[in-house]
């Protein structure tokens, strides 16, 4: 029995990406098909690394972060280690992420403030208008 593989368009048709997207990843080590000719292959295992890459991603994880956390999974005896690297990984990102949304809070705080102003000298004006006709 064969294992179910493949191809580069229909992973990529499957997860929402660019055949050069999965390329990519396959440069990073992320990915490794087969070959059949001139033909990309893919496993299941690529499909779950692939899958766990674009997971990775969505939590803002930098490429070779993912890349060292599969790569531990493979190597390490047991999941202690690979938990506790994504756990410092995940504070890292989770502390990257509040300190985003400290500086949108900011940001939107002076936008609110510049609103405030335009709307007060538009006011200003219009009364003086109004009181001069």
């Amino acid at each position: 029995m064969s294992e179910q593989t493949y191809s580069i368009s229909e992973l990529a048709a499957e997860f929402g990406v660019t055949p050069r997207t999965i390329r990519h990843y396959e440069e990073q080590g992320l990915l490794s098909p087969g070959r059949e000719g001139l033909l990309r292959v893919y496993s299941k295992r690529d499909r779950t690394r692939l899958k766990l890459t674009l997971r990775g991603k969505r939590l803002g994880l930098a490429l070779a972060d993912i890349r060292y956390l599969m790569d531990l999974y493979h190597t390490a005896p047991d999941e202690s280690s690979q938990l506790e690297k994504f756990l410092v990984v995940l504070a890292e990102r989770r502390a990257a992420l509040e300190q985003q949304r400290r500086d949108l809070e900011e940001v939107l705080g002076e936008v609110v403030a510049f609103e405030d102003q335009c709307r007060q000298i538009l006011e200003s004006r219009a009364s003086t208008k109004t009181s001069k006709a």
